[in-house]
């Protein structure tokens, strides 16, 4: 009988041994609750559903089963509502992103996007700090209210008056200064022997800012007929998300 070599024998013993861990750990059924290495990939219209001992979903990952959308949603765990939200089940929600009050959605968001002009912030609206009254008497147009702003939103929600004494007439316009350039934002408001209100929304088409410039809003008035003094007050300027696309 030929002799057969001790360092054959060896490895036929080394791969059956191999062979039988192998087979031992086929037959392992693997930790469910950790991975180690590698990513997670749900797809195919799946999602990730983590929930509360109560029931309450606590985060939805992926896929909305009412419309089909995608998107994340993080909530609080005592069932009171969602707190955040990338996307949504709300079909006119765009890819906003919204945080809610403790009442949850749909209560109206607290901190959002805007929905509709993309890059602008949304809520909340920051107002724009303007002198509250001034006095005018001259004809020409003299600068009653200043103040700078940092463009956050898309709309500028404005509101001032003038008011004109009996057998007086005046009127006030709001400016805007950027770049050294001087434009009229909306119309110009007139009023006889009283006060004459204005609420204009002045939409990116108008101010033509865009996230991130710095510009400065005026109030301009006149006295144009008689002889009393006027007076021209802004009742508040604030920063403001879209109504609707065209806003934006």
């Amino acid at each position: 009988m030929a002799a057969v070599p001790l360092d054959l024998l060896d490895r036929i013993r080394t791969l059956e041994r191999q062979v039988r861990e192998l087979a031992g750990r086929a037959q392992t059924r693997p930790a469910m609750n950790r991975i180690t290495h590698g990513a997670v990939v749900i797809g195919e219209g799946g999602s990730l559903d983590v929930r509360a001992p109560g029931g309450a979903q606590v985060l939805g990952v992926g896929q909305f089963p009412t419309t089909g959308r995608y998107g994340v949603s993080m909530a609080r765990e005592d069932g009171t509502g969602i707190a955040l939200e990338v996307g949504g089940n709300d079909t006119t929600a765009s890819q906003m992103i919204r945080l809610f009050p403790r009442g949850g959605y749909p209560s109206s968001p607290i901190v959002m996007d805007d929905g509709y002009a993309d890059g602008y912030l949304g809520r909340p609206w920051v107002p724009i700090p303007l002198a509250p009254s001034a006095p005018v008497t001259a004809s020409d147009w003299t600068t009653t209210h200043v103040g700078t702003i940092w463009t956050q939103h898309a709309v500028l929600a404005a509101n001032w008056s003038i008011h004109a004494p009996a057998g007086t007439t005046a009127e006030a316009r709001l400016m805007l200064n950027h770049s050294g350039n001087l434009t009229q934002l909306g119309n110009t408001v007139t009023a006889t022997g009283k006060e004459a209100f204005t609420s204009q929304r002045i939409t990116p088409k108008t101010h033509g800012l865009s996230r991130g410039d710095t510009a400065v809003l005026l109030i301009q008035a006149r006295r144009t007929n008689g002889p009393g003094t006027c007076t021209a007050w802004c009742q508040g300027i604030w920063g403001g998300n879209t109504a609707n696309a065209s806003e934006a």
